[in-house]
């Protein structure tokens, strides 16, 4: 049975959970109803061969975050047929749970670890150790922990790239209209990097996109585009 509940996400501690075991992925549960997933810049040319890549912008914040689409409607996720990923490359975010990075209480600068507490990968019966005899930290825990500060470096410069499409007004808001078999969807809220306006980049802008290698991201984000005839198609076969 599908867990709906929220996430609940807590500050990982030894005193707390130094019973519980974690299983490698095996179900996507907390991916079922995921339509896009944020995705990371550095993750672009590998996520272009086979999910579109897009910018959606905050109603609340107005910022910008680049997100790979799994599905046309919300709600439904394509890439996740009878609990089976239908993908090669996993995005980051997905292969991260049930383990995040979230500001302390006290300090938001500070980041510690967290844990959805209540995923169906967490349990003290089934899965790899977090803790040692005597509250140390396990091999496999200290392993995700890189593995979650590795993510965090990557959303920090993919923030960074955002913010130069930003300022450099390189995003433009596109509207998309899919067929699906005999179902047309129409796509909106989306934004894609603005072709035209990426060639008009000055020499300068350009040089410095090449050296902060950003440009096979860009690259990638616009190749990226037609992958929506493959959802399309997983779309119309579902």
């Amino acid at each position: 049975m599908t867990n709906k509940q929220s996430p609940k996400i807590v500050p990982l501690q030894s005193d707390v959970h130094g019973k519980l075991k974690v299983r490698e992925l095996g179900g996507f549960d907390h991916v079922e109803g995921s339509h896009m997933v944020p995705v990371t810049a550095h993750e672009f040319t590998r996520l272009g061969a086979e999910y579109p890549i897009v910018f959606v912008k905050n109603s609340e914040t107005g910022q910008f975050q680049s997100v790979a689409l799994l599905g046309l409607k919300v709600g439904e996720n394509l890439f996740l047929k009878e609990g089976k990923w239908q993908g090669v490359f996993l995005p980051a975010s997905i292969r991260n749970h049930p383990f995040v990075l979230a500001p302390s209480g006290q300090n938001q600068d500070q980041l510690v670890v967290g844990l959805v507490e209540n995923s169906h990968l967490v349990s003290e019966e089934e899965g790899n150790d977090l803790f040692e005899e005597g509250g140390a930290e396990s091999e496999y825990l200290k392993a995700k922990k890189e593995s979650l500060v590795s993510y965090l470096e990557s959303d920090q410069v993919t923030r960074a790239f955002v913010k130069v499409l930003t300022d450099k007004e390189l995003l433009t808001q596109q509207s998309v209209s899919v067929n699906a078999g005999e179902e047309k969807i129409n796509l909106s809220g989306l934004y894609i990097v603005d072709e035209k306006k990426l060639n008009e980049l000055s020499e300068e802008d350009f040089a410095d996109f090449r050296k902060r290698g950003f440009l096979p991201a860009l690259y990638a984000q616009l190749g990226s585009l037609h992958q929506l005839s493959k959802l399309a198609k997983l779309q119309a076969g579902a």
